[in-house]
């Protein structure tokens, strides 16, 4: 059988399945710049960026073009250059220059590209307007002036989130991005995951920066800053700050806080080795009464908040349990309640979503919020940078006790499938080791956006949907009611991936994802706990701290308005 090829650059690239010559280029050694592409989005073509030649001079938009065998293509041709600056120029001329004070800076793709391109000047004049802020998100900030219209976020937030919360408004000249009526998008039906954000290639969209606040409580000597730091954090900061992708840094991340000032840090895990424990037994419970089946996760906030707008009938089938933030940080504040010390929790979070679930009225008792602040690795990487820390050399560090000890089961909480694997670890009659290596064999495990397994429980099947991705969460929920489909437990992530790939972690796409996975995984096989019912710190807070107070300090009523 022959191989098909393309000609790129007077070099034959094989053909295997591309669905554009982007990709095949890519395959080939050459990095096409692009403003508008992810592998993930339907192709948009607007940037033009990706432009190519063929032999006979005629120019393609590399993004939308399918490859053809014997296709000779040209990337870097003086003709390409000149478009190339021409577009980098056209969007700096109306584009907001302050780039040291952009949240963006230094990894911002416009001011990438400029820079690789040798752009030095700008030869026409500077129509961009005043800065147009919309703060009114606790996840994000909007900035309509840094907008280069690539489209990346209305495609993310329609074809991968299913929220459509922002489009395209006006035409010509007038063009932007807005929610509809240009509402503030703290009005519209957006659920804060914030992967809108992620895709964003300039500092038109960002996460909310509440490091300056945070800063400001490190500091004060009458204040005791109490740290938790979710799963999925341990494997996304190391890139960022020299060292691997996925590589698990908790230790260090330890190391840094503590250098940092805080007073004590501890692992989201113990909170989700606590959530494993109440949601194992509310689901046992469903499973012998048949009531309010499937039974769906509730430790995403973005997924619990689109099931309110989207799907209000079935708050009644979403867990009572809190999220792992949220139990924890409930039991930190019993903990220290009688602190002579003002006791401010922070979590460190990959979520966006997570700043507005700290929000919630159910999570405020008294006027004072269970989590006082939700920083995300972002935000935690910038302040690292701040002190001058240089994190590759610090030595790790242990977390803090009384609740220094965590299982597998919690750490593996932040990848998609984590928290099935967890509860089928609880609820498993076999508790042997070989029974244990067998459940990641199921299908838990990969970073598909739709998973299904089953298990046989008290002499039942029972049958379980894992869904990362809101897109795939609405399918699914269409084949449910349509009867189409039938599950007991259903486990849904907003972010796709789970949350290793939240809007609140760097940026990564394909290897990257599977790296962090990985992490999270050998974490989990490096951990002499494996079962959250094993941890002695969870049974300790059963038997003392948690007595006669699991219901109001672990679960919750999403019914009341959020």
């Amino acid at each position: 059988m022959s191989t098909e090829f393309m000609i790129i650059d007077n070099m034959p690239v094989e053909i295997a399945g591309e669905q554009n010559i982007l990709a095949v280029i890519r395959k080939g050694g050459i990095e096409l710049p692009t403003f508008c592409y992810y592998s993930e989005l339907s192709v948009y073509g607007a940037c033009r960026m990706c432009v190519v030649e063929d032999k006979w001079g005629t120019i393609h938009a590399a993004c939308s073009t399918p490859p053809k065998p014997g296709m000779e293509i040209r990337t870097n041709t003086p003709r390409l250059r000149k478009y190339r600056k021409m577009i980098l120029e056209l969007l700096l001329s109306n584009h907001c220059r302050d780039c040291t004070t952009c949240e963006k800076n230094g990894k911002c793709k416009l001011q990438e590209l400029a820079r690789r391109f040798g752009i030095k000047q700008v030869r026409f004049s500077n129509t961009a307007g005043d800065a147009d802020m919309d703060t009114s998100s606790l996840a994000i900030v909007r900035d309509k002036s840094k907008c280069i219209l690539c489209g990346d976020c209305v495609r993310v937030c329609d074809e991968v989130q299913n929220v459509g919360a922002i489009d395209f408004a006006f035409r010509g000249s007038r063009m932007c991005v807005s929610p509809a009526f240009d509402e503030p998008i703290a009005n519209t039906n957006c659920v804060g995951c914030g992967q809108c954000a992620a895709v964003c290639p300039t500092g038109a969209i960002v996460v909310r920066n509440d490091t300056a606040k945070l800063w400001q409580e490190i500091s004060d000597k009458d204040t005791k800053v109490v740290v938790q730091i979710a799963p999925a954090v341990r494997v996304g900061i190391g890139k960022e700050l020299g060292l691997g992708e996925g590589e698990n840094v908790m230790g260090r991340i330890v190391a840094a806080l503590r250098r940092m000032g805080v007073d004590e840090v501890f692992d989201t895990s113990t909170g989700a080795d606590l959530t494993v424990l109440e949601e194992a037994g509310e689901f046992m419970f469903r499973l012998e009464s048949g009531e309010k089946l499937p039974l769906f996760t509730s430790c995403c906030p973005a997924w619990v908040r689109y099931a309110e707008l989207n799907h209000p009938e079935l708050m009644e089938n979403i867990s009572t349990c809190r999220s792992p933030m949220q139990m924890f940080a409930a039991v930190l504040k019993e903990q220290y309640r009688h602190s002579h010390r003002r006791v401010v929790v922070v979590a460190v979070m990959p979520c966006t979503a997570k700043k507005q679930e700290a929000a919630r009225e159910e999570f405020i008792e008294d006027g004072v919020r269970y989590v006082d602040y939700v920083i995300s690795t972002q935000e935690l990487i910038q302040m690292i940078k701040e002190a001058g820390i240089v994190f590759a050399e610090i030595e790790p560090e242990a977390v803090d006790m009384p609740f220094g000890t965590t299982s597998g089961a919690g750490v593996i909480f932040g990848v998609t499938g984590g928290v099935t694997e967890a509860v089928i670890r609880r609820i498993s009659d076999d508790k042997s080791v070989s029974s244990l290596r067998a459940i990641a064999f199921t299908g838990v495990r990969g970073l598909e956006g739709v998973k299904e397994t089953s298990l046989d429980f008290a002499g039942r099947e029972v049958k379980i949907a894992i869904v990362s991705g809101l897109k795939n969460a609405a399918q699914l929920l269409k084949k449910i009611q349509k009867g189409e489909k039938q599950y007991d437990f259903v486990e849904v992530m907003a972010c796709p991936g789970g949350c290793i790939c939240g809007a609140g972690q760097p940026f990564i796409g394909g290897e990257g994802k599977w790296n962090r996975s990985a992490g999270l995984y050998e974490a989990d096989r490096m951990s002499n706990i494996k079962r959250s019912e094993e941890n002695p710190v969870i049974m300790a807070l059963y038997g003392g701290l948690l007595k006669g107070k699991v219901h109001k300090l672990l679960h919750v009523d999403y019914r009341r308005k959020g």
